[in-house]
């Protein structure tokens, strides 16, 4: 591996992954971006170097079928009416369920908002599993660098954020975060330096309806 670079938003989330790295690793890094697509965007322009990326975090789910506590990983990220492929996900699913992780895989969508109620099921009827606020733009930064997006479900449309509930949700997908952390070390070994592993990820467009 030359070099692993894991993106997260909060501070929480950052803390929970550097927790579970190996110690001796010395080519992996963690970033704290800030939450939403301005400053990941801000962010993304001093993500410099070679190797894979990760964007690792909480998410919510739009989608049923999926549940607090299972990990999503990214089939494609959209964004601001574009797709980004991730080709590298169904290797990072293999090394997730070889963990024991409750993995599952969909297209993320990256929205600067809250989703809630009636968008959850507009977007899921869009073939979207789950949101977040970050990956889009570090998708576009990452360029033809082997990119993974792992989101950690907290809410759900049966479980929404704003509940008593959500602290214990919290805690746990803090558990499964880092846990994460020696998957992802494995996935980028197993990707390499070159893009030519998996088929170069390219931008097309979306259907006509635009997303948030």
């Amino acid at each position: 591996m030359t070099g692993l670079l894991i993106c997260a938003a909060l501070g929480i989330e950052a803390h929970a992954i550097r927790r579970g790295l190996p110690a001796h690793l010395t080519d992996v890094r963690v970033v704290t971006t800030g939450i939403g697509p301005r400053r990941a965007a801000r962010a993304a322009g001093h993500l410099h170097g070679q190797g894979a990326v990760a964007v690792v975090g909480f998410g919510g789910a739009v989608a049923a079928g999926l549940r607090p506590g299972d990990v999503l990983v990214a089939d494609e990220i959209r964004f601001r009416g574009r797709t980004h492929p991730c080709p590298w996900a169904a290797l990072l699913m293999e090394e997730l369920v070889r963990a024991g992780l409750p993995a599952r895989t969909g297209p993320l969508l990256t929205v600067d908002h809250l989703v809630r109620g009636t968008e959850r099921r507009r977007l899921a009827g869009q073939g979207v599993r789950a949101v977040d606020m970050e990956s889009g733009p570090l998708a576009r930064a990452a360029a033809d660098r082997p990119l993974a997006a792992v989101r950690v479900i907290v809410d759900t449309p049966r479980a929404p954020l704003l509940r008593p509930a959500t602290l214990a949700r919290g805690l746990a997908a803090r558990r499964t975060l880092a846990a994460l952390g020696p998957v992802l070390v494995r996935w980028a070994a197993a990707v390499g330096p070159s893009p030519a592993i998996a088929p170069e990820p390219v931008s097309v467009p979306l259907p006509k309806e635009p997303l948030p």
